[in-house]
């Protein structure tokens, strides 16, 4: 069964933003908008939902994945949880603003901006705090959970992969003690062994 983890919700997130980052990608691939869109608010929203919700949220859901096994010590899931709650609407407010604002013709790169475009920086403003609140909660709470966290479990997660059941967490030199012994097929999500 799957259970509702940080790391799997920065997972989630991580492939709904990029999904965005892709589709505005095609949008842009297409001369005729390619046009309108060039240079604008609309391009600097769409390599963040790439870049940032591709490459980041992808290395936050990889970090608080592999932190226990890391570290040895566990960050609280509630915390963790609320905080990528904050990081996902802060991101979405900030730069899906950007773009519908760089639809309406905001070009990038300039200090000053039109009177219509007041509103949507205001939005997008507001959004970046709520992002940059997620963040500082976040990582708040992976040092928390590095200096005074809880000893973790030595499989959290109940996975199946030879780095959770053959190696204790804080791993050894070369990972493992001893070669480990394969008891059951790649496919087999199940923790007993036939």
């Amino acid at each position: 069964s799957i259970r509702i983890e940080s790391p799997l919700i920065y997972a989630l997130m991580f492939i709904f933003l990029f999904a965005i980052g892709g589709f505005t990608g095609l949008m842009l691939a297409v001369l005729n908008l390619d046009i309108h869109l060039h240079d604008t608010y609309f391009v600097v929203g769409h390599f963040h939902y790439t870049i940032f919700g591709g490459t980041v949220i992808g290395l936050f859901a990889g970090l608080h994945y592999w932190f226990p096994k890391m570290f040895g010590r566990m960050y609280n899931k509630r915390i963790a949880n609320l905080a990528a709650a904050i990081i996902f609407v802060g991101f979405n407010i900030l730069y899906m603003t950007m773009m519908i604002i760089g639809a309406q013709g905001m070009p990038r790169r300039y200090y000053d901006y039109l009177p219509e475009f007041h509103t949507g920086h205001l939005v997008a403003t507001v959004g970046s705090w709520i992002l940059v609140t997620g963040l500082v909660i976040m990582f708040a709470n992976l040092i928390h959970g590095l200096l005074k966290g809880e000893p973790a479990e030595e499989n959290p997660w109940g996975g199946t992969t030879l780095e959770w059941t053959h190696t204790p967490t804080l791993p050894p030199l070369e990972n493992f003690e001893e070669i480990p012994r394969v008891e059951r097929g790649p496919y087999e999500h199940n923790l007993e062994v036939a």
